[in-house]
């Protein structure tokens, strides 16, 4: 089953320039970009993706962290940072198209973080902003299929892979 979406003269002509600045950077990345570049852009990467969630490190304290220094921050804040860390490590290991390598990346990445790292909820959850609700998610036991059809999705359709990678379920 695909995601719900309609490609209009708009998404296309974004998705042409999103093509043209693709190639173009991948025309700059011919030569490859120095050790230190690589592992400046991964902190950044790491702190800014983090930020979103409400981490409060800042790029020195998680180059302190990948160079084994101490930090002094919220504990919780630096196990997030220590996680990121380990599963950027190990990128190479997961197949991008199994589910499996999905739930395997998240085990590492919220290890210590959530009760069952790794693991599809069987809950249902919800997003309040206020007192009202938000948004629903699935009920918990449709993740499972769920995931299952999406995965199914982004393997095999013929869709342009940056519109699929537009389409992500939220289920989790």
């Amino acid at each position: 089953m695909k995601p719900p979406y309609k490609i209009t003269n708009k998404i296309l002509g974004l998705i042409s320039s999103i093509s043209e600045k693709i190639g173009e950077i991948k025309s700059a990345r011919l030569i490859k970009p120095p050790t230190e570049l690589r592992k400046r852009n991964r902190i950044k990467t790491i702190q800014s993706s983090l930020q979103i969630e409400g981490n409060s490190l800042t790029i020195e304290q998680i180059t302190d962290l990948i160079n084994n220094k101490k930090v002094i921050a919220p504990v919780k804040d630096i196990l997030e940072v220590k996680n990121a860390i380990k599963v950027y490590s190990m990128l190479d290991r997961f197949d991008v198209w199994k589910l499996d390598s999905l739930c395997a990346a998240h085990k590492v990445l919220m290890k210590g973080l959530l009760d069952q790292p790794g693991e599809l909820r069987q809950t249902s959850v919800g997003i309040l902003k206020g007192d009202k609700v938000a948004h629903v998610a699935p009920p918990g036991n449709m993740v499972f299929p769920l995931m299952k059809d999406l995965f199914k999705y982004l393997k095999s359709d013929n869709d342009l892979l940056l519109v699929k990678s537009c389409g992500g379920s939220g289920t989790w």
